[in-house]
């Protein structure tokens, strides 16, 4: 066990042989750090959180009480190989969210980027790739091997089928299930999610610029009412653009999926 001297270790955390804690860290009573843990300067894990596995967490994150970072993975395949979970810089995870590590199968690593926001409840399952920003609301999940780009939020109790990509800055409503992959700035919602449009508001808010913002907007319609097949429109779309949020989305479409797209209506 290596505590850095400047750390924050409350008497009643259990903190176990092998674990090492950053400069400035903060771990409440009752939390439980594992051995093979390593929290980088400034993390915070407070009252009962659980930190465990081979699990990397990222400076000046904030582990709220009950939640589970670093069990194994909840997949019958999963046969006690070491594997890893990391997590980035600035992230909020909220009272019950659980965190898994990869599987052999799946890469093993579970990724998870900086500044992101898992409200309550929320779950990252085994080998997902999860990029910055990402906000998921209360209850919300996100399966094994699943790709999340940054910018991403998935409302409450929304679930993400395994092996789905959800592409930069899409939105999705709450209550809703994908089950197949949706396009960078997506509009998602309805029960059994269906592609609705363009995040818009997304887009305005992170400055994107009128014409690149008209320019998807218009590609948006011809992935929705042009000739030819889905992946023929978005490849004369790639063929023709100048936008680079366009291009985006027809790499995103024509790269490798092991899922079908949501198809514009």
């Amino acid at each position: 066990m290596a505590v850095h001297p400047s750390a924050q270790v409350h008497p009643a955390a259990i903190v176990e042989d092998g674990a090492e804690i950053g400069a400035g860290c903060r771990v409440g009573p009752f939390a439980l750090i594992g051995p093979e843990v390593t929290l980088a300067a400034g993390v915070e894990v407070k009252s009962h959180a659980v930190i465990t596995g081979w699990t990397e967490i990222g400076a000046e994150t904030t582990i709220f009480p009950f939640a589970v970072v670093g069990e194994v993975p909840q997949d019958l395949k999963f046969a006690g190989e070491r594997t890893r979970l990391t997590v980035g810089a600035r992230c909020r995870i909220r009272e019950g969210a659980t965190l898994n590590t990869g599987t052999a199968g799946g890469g093993g690593i579970t990724r998870v980027g900086d500044d992101c926001l898992f409200m309550t409840g929320a779950h990252v399952g085994h080998d997902a790739q999860v990029g910055n920003r990402v906000i998921m609301a209360n209850q919300a999940a996100v399966a094994g091997h699943c790709v999340i780009g940054d910018d991403v939020i998935i409302g409450g109790l929304a679930g993400v089928h395994q092996w789905v990509r959800v592409g930069r800055g899409a939105i999705i409503g709450a209550v809703t299930m994908v089950t197949n992959d949706v396009v960078p700035h997506g509009l998602v919602q309805s029960q059994r999610g269906e592609l609705d449009g363009l995040n818009l508001v997304g887009l305005k808010r992170r400055g994107v610029e009128r014409a690149e913002i008209t320019a998807l907007r218009a590609a948006y319609q011809m992935l929705a009412q042009g000739e030819g097949t889905f992946l023929d429109r978005a490849r004369r779309l790639g063929d023709e653009t100048e936008s680079r949020h366009v291009r985006e989305m027809t790499d995103f479409i024509l790269s490798a999926s092991d899922r079908s797209f949501l198809i514009p209506k």
